[in-house]
């Protein structure tokens, strides 16, 4: 038996002992974990597994050691997802921390500022949100106001973010602001700072179905201590940290397998158009699945591909028709 093979019948041995017979079963958007400050858990099944699967970095499994990850390689990484699928596992932590901001911070952060923040990702102690949009500046990044200014001993933060997912519930943001206004494409920072700063307000976007995860996030005169800029200040160059960001964060958030809208299964059925978009939506993952494998036998990281990818099979989820007879029916009429 070589040492892969050898792994993998470890990991199942373990699978099997630690995760509940309950975690195995379809979940519910009410029963994700998201962790945090205030998180709460749906049951005690569910607090466990989040447990014993950060205590063996597993939430992270390619993350290095020293900061609470796993330390597994490409494939290994590979492996324990297959096993987790074969045993149809909950994922035991959503996180924006794990898909977005941890591998950001990977690469650009410094030792101090890697030992402070992911091991409390890893073991979901901090729920975050991404402050990138803005009322002027969506997929134009260069459009960026929000303006960042250096006090000597801290920064000030004054503006305005939008669409910010969760950011009523999030304990600490990753922003992106303006440090530069003299320099449109290469005075932009990367800067992280707790929610319950001074001057950080959120305003829920309620969407007609009556809920939203989205919010609108006011900065007003927000102090933050230097030792929270991420990477260099005024990021330039064609790979600037802040392009880097932006596609690396390109991460379409997993969904359950039996998401709800309104109280109602809306992925059970089959509405009109559902085949062109699954044929498109598999192709994407297909291409994505194939690009993804390509790099990991290179052992490199997510590149723009990659992320441009995942955005492309995004948007498809986004324009699935939740009930497109009922929308046809209500034209027609």
């Amino acid at each position: 038996m070589n040492e892969i093979e050898e792994f993998r019948r470890e990991t199942r041995q373990w699978l099997e002992t630690h995760c509940p017979a309950s975690m195995r079963t379809p979940m519910s958007e009410r029963e994700v974990v998201w962790g945090g400050r205030n998180g709460s858990f749906p049951s005690a099944d569910a607090e466990q597994w989040l447990r014993v699967m950060a205590e063996r970095g597993w939430t992270a499994p390619s993350w290095p050691t020293q900061y609470g990850g796993g330390g597994l390689s490409a494939q290994q990484s590979s492996v324990l997802q297959e096993e987790l699928r074969r045993l149809k596992a909950r994922p035991p932590l959503y996180s924006f921390g794990l898909w977005m901001f941890g591998p950001v911070l990977l690469e650009f952060g410094d030792e101090q500022q890697k030992q402070r923040f992911l091991p409390p990702i890893v073991r979901g102690e901090i729920r975050w949100c991404q402050g990138y949009s803005e009322p002027g500046a969506g997929s134009d990044l260069a459009s960026l106001a929000t303006r960042c200014e250096d006090r000597g001993d801290h920064f000030l933060i004054n503006g305005q973010k939008i669409w910010t997912s969760y950011a009523n519930l999030a304990d600490w943001m990753f922003c992106l602001v303006r440090t530069d206004t003299g320099k449109k494409h290469g005075g932009i920072s990367f800067i992280v700072f707790d929610m319950r700063t001074a001057g950080v307000e959120t305003r829920p976007i309620r969407l007609i179905s009556g809920e939203s995860p989205f919010c609108e996030t006011f900065l007003t005169d927000v102090r933050v201590p230097k030792d929270q800029l991420i990477g260099p200040l005024n990021v330039q160059g064609r790979r600037s940290l802040a392009q880097s960001a932006t596609l690396r964060t390109a991460h379409r958030v997993p969904r359950p397998r039996r998401a709800r809208l309104g109280g109602r299964r809306f992925c059970g059925r089959r509405p009109a158009g559902h085949a062109s978009l699954a044929a498109l939506q598999g192709q994407l993952h297909r291409r994505w699945h194939h690009r993804d494998q390509s790099q990991r036998h290179r052992q490199a990281g997510p590149g723009p591909a990659r992320c441009d990818l995942r955005r492309s099979v995004s948007h498809v989820n986004e324009f699935r028709p939740a009930n497109a007879r009922r929308e046809r029916a209500a034209i027609l009429r």
